[in-house]
């Protein structure tokens, strides 16, 4: 394998890929743009390509590059990718598998405390208003609480690690318990449902597929905990905006924050989404009408997916991609292949 492109990238990253690649003796091209089916390079005889999550691996995407042998993701998740039809090619497939348990951890811990203490709305108040009073900005202690776990895997454990220095009762909904685990931090696996019911916050740490579509939708939201707040750091289709919207209007959630919303990248350019995209259907443009209600809510504290985004972190995923890329190129083995 002798040439690459690497979508979504730029400063010091770009530099930083293009200096591995030289390196490895792999010809390399950077763009900051994402890549889908809308935003095709005009040069297509890489051999590999390497994005991020905001790209959109369609067969279209695919069959653009004939030369196509290795497509690697930046990330955990890879449902941007269309598998099936990368491997009906023989392209391998790559990921990232581990690089922010600790970082999405510390972001979700954040989360919390700008929900339980106000925070957004302090700081809103001296900076907008130029007010020094702390009138309607009353909190609740994390210390005694119960925190919901939904996916003890490894960003959950770090989660209920911090958690447990806060003095929090921990809970915590998986599908693969390891009592083990449980005794060693100091947590009690519940239900899916019973973690809803009795946790005051549920922070969500699931992957995305097709059996955690909407884990959080109007069938259930009635059985939250009345008061209780919901954190996702993880990805925004886990939870169906309109039953998100009903639950806060209804009071049945105190307040929610989140790093991640369904459609989202409709968000960032909504005019030319929906011109571009005709085949967007009516469930589609209700979940982006609901985005905007979110953001109008006080009481929602709503971030561009930007939990994973520190130094370290973004490192971490730089150098794991340059493992997949460079193994992959030497001896055909890509070193963290998708399995699923």
């Amino acid at each position: 394998m002798n040439k690459i492109a690497f979508f979504e990238a730029k400063g010091w990253e770009a530099e930083y890929l293009q200096k591995a690649m030289t390196h490895a003796g792999i010809e390399c091209d950077v763009y900051k743009e994402f890549l889908s089916g809308d935003k095709l390079p005009q040069k297509n005889d890489y051999e590999a390509i390497s994005v991020f999550v905001g790209s959109s691996i369609t067969k279209e995407v695919i069959d653009h590059f004939p030369n196509l042998k290795l497509i690697t993701t930046r990330s955990t998740g890879f449902d941007h990718i269309d598998l099936d039809y990368a491997r009906s090619k023989n392209i391998a497939l790559g990921y990232v598998p581990y690089y922010g348990e600790n970082t999405v951890a510390e972001f979700a811990m954040g989360l919390i405390l700008t929900l339980s203490r106000k925070l957004y709305l302090s700081i809103d108040r001296i900076k907008e208003r130029e007010g020094f009073s702390f009138d309607g900005l009353m909190g609740t202690d994390l210390k005694g609480k119960t925190l919901g776990i939904i996916g003890a895997g490894h960003i959950g454990q770090h989660v209920i690690k911090m958690a447990k220095g806060f003095e929090m009762n921990i809970i915590a909904f998986d599908r693969y318990p390891k009592p083990e685990l449980a005794q060693s931090l100091g947590f009690e696996y519940r239900s899916f449902d019973e973690v809803l019911g009795q946790s005051d916050f549920i922070s969500l740490h699931l992957f995305y597929a097709p059996e955690t579509h909407h884990v959080i939708n109007k069938n259930n939201i009635e059985k939250i905990k009345k008061g209780a707040y919901l954190i996702n750091t993880a990805r925004g289709p886990l939870v169906e905006t309109e039953a998100l919207v009903i639950a806060l209007e209804k009071g049945i959630l105190a307040g929610a924050g989140l790093d991640v919303l369904e459609e989202e990248d409709a968000l960032k350019d909504e005019q030319a989404h929906w011109l571009k995209n005709s085949s967007n259907n009516k469930t589609n443009m209700e979940a982006v009408l609901f985005n905007h209600l979110l953001m109008n809510m006080p009481n929602v504290v709503i971030t561009p997916h930007n939990a994973f985004n520190t130094k370290e972190a973004i490192m971490r995923i730089l150098d794991t991609d340059i493992e997949n890329v460079t193994g992959f190129s030497e001896n055909g083995i890509v070193k963290n292949g998708i399995k699923s």
